[in-house]
């Protein structure tokens, strides 16, 4: 039995998305309690109960917004009043628009950055005093590949950006204990990179990913599971301000 003093808590958003869930399970059958958070209510229970079922631990689902300050603070604000502790954040959430330099626009453009790169911002915020408090914690950022190689603008951009955040985290919660490391995925077939596509225009896209990638095959949510659950281990105790490519090699080839 786990007692108090080994007890880990996790917080995961985008918790009711496929990669969101599968971090979150991964997480769990290595002994953390576990937080899902997500703006769809329904889903993100959904994820929760399936979890609960499958491990044993605690696993809650939380409806929260991490674009919106006032959210991530009650959020991180119920986290403390229920679990006393936050080891380890995974910024899973995130919002794409598939829109150009000649077709992006304003509105779409800040709601990228709001939840992809300002909502690990806010929640780091919010959770520095438990970090405080505990002298130890593990941060976990979801990039992406576009990172390096181009990809939607806003997106890309965001994905970019976190790295960035990543790295000045790093060195800004280093004196705290806390570790903040970024896993950057290639493809992983799940709803959200289908983004509207047909059938045919899905499996065309997907090829090109594939046929692009040393390993032939494409990533998947267990993939990337596995990478953060490394991050956030004590394994990577003296680890931080990394980027780890899950890609496969996709990360030395052009885009597609």
């Amino acid at each position: 039995m786990t007692n108090e003093t080994d007890r880990r808590v996790a917080l995961v958003t985008g918790g009711a998305g496929a990669l969101g869930a599968t971090i979150g399970a991964r997480l769990a059958a290595d002994g953390s309690d576990v937080v899902l958070v997500d703006v769809d209510a329904e889903g993100v229970e959904r994820a929760a109960a399936r979890l609960r079922a499958g491990t044993g631990r605690r696993v809650e689902g939380w409806v929260a917004d991490v674009s919106d300050v006032d959210s991530v603070r009650r959020t991180i604000s119920r986290l403390r009043d229920e679990f006393g502790r936050l080891d380890q954040l995974v910024n899973n959430a995130a919002v794409n628009r598939r829109a150009d330099l000649a077709s992006v626009g304003q509105q779409d453009w800040e709601l990228v950055m709001r939840v992809n790169l300002w909502g690990p911002a806010v929640l780091c915020q919010a959770a520095v005093e438990l970090w405080q408090a505990a002298g130890t914690g593990r941060v976990v950022n979801i990039s992406s590949r576009t990172w390096l190689s181009g990809g939607p603008l806003a997106y890309t951009s965001s994905k970019a950006g976190l790295v960035g955040l990543t790295r000045a985290l790093a060195l800004e919660l280093a004196p705290l204990g806390v570790t903040v490391n970024a896993v950057a995925p290639s493809m992983v077939v799940t709803p959200f990179t289908r983004q509207g596509r047909s059938e045919d225009e899905f499996a065309e896209f997907l090829a090109r990913h594939q046929r692009m990638t040393p390993i032939q095959r494409l990533a998947t949510p267990e993939d990337v599971a596995n990478a953060v659950a490394f991050f956030a281990s004590e394994q990577a105790a003296f680890i931080t301000g990394e980027v780890l490519h899950v890609c496969g090699g996709a990360q030395l080839a052009p885009a597609p």
